[in-house]
C-alpha cells in the first residue's frame, strides 16, 4: 500500500479534521493546509480514484478503510516523532515541522526502533 507524501498529508489532514468536526469538506482541508480549493479538488479526485476516500453528493469526505489505515499510520508517526524530538530538547514547533518531514521517509524498521526506544524512557 504505497502512497506518495502528498497523498499521505491529505489523508492525515482528513483524519485530524474528522476528530474535531462532524464532517470534513474540501474547503476545510484547503483552510487547514492553506491551499487553493482547486488544488484540493484535484487531490480529492486522485484519492477517490485510489479508493482512499469517498465523497458524498453533499461534498462530505470520508476515509475508506485503506485511507484510514494510511492516515493513522502517518498520524502515529507524526505524534511519536514530535514527542521524541521534544524530549531531545527540540522546540515544539520545530519538532512538529521536522516530524512532518521525517514521517514520510522513515523506514518501518527505523520507526519501530524509535518507538521501542521511546517506550523505554
Amino acid at each position: 500500500m504505497h502512497t506518495n507524501e502528498s497523498a499521505e498529508n491529505y489523508l492525515e489532514t482528513i483524519l485530524m479534521l474528522s476528530k474535531v468536526r462532524p464532517v470534513v469538506r474540501s474547503v476545510d482541508i484547503a483552510e487547514e493546509l492553506g491551499y487553493k480549493k482547486s488544488s484540493i479538488s484535484v487531490a480529492m479526485k486522485n484519492l477517490r480514484e485510489k479508493e482512499h476516500i469517498t465523497v458524498t453528493k453533499e461534498g462530505f469526505i470520508y476515509l475508506t478503510d485503506t485511507g484510514k489505515e494510511i492516515a493513522e499510520m502517518i498520524y502515529e508517526r507524526h505524534e511519536l516523532l514530535t514527542k521524541w524530538l521534544i524530549s531531545l530538547g527540540v522546540d515544539e514547533a520545530i519538532a512538529s515541522e521536522d516530524a512532518c518531514k521525517i514521517e514520510h521517509v522513515l523506514s518501518t524498521e527505523s520507526f519501530e526502533a524509535i518507538k521501542t526506544h521511546t517506550e523505554m524512557l
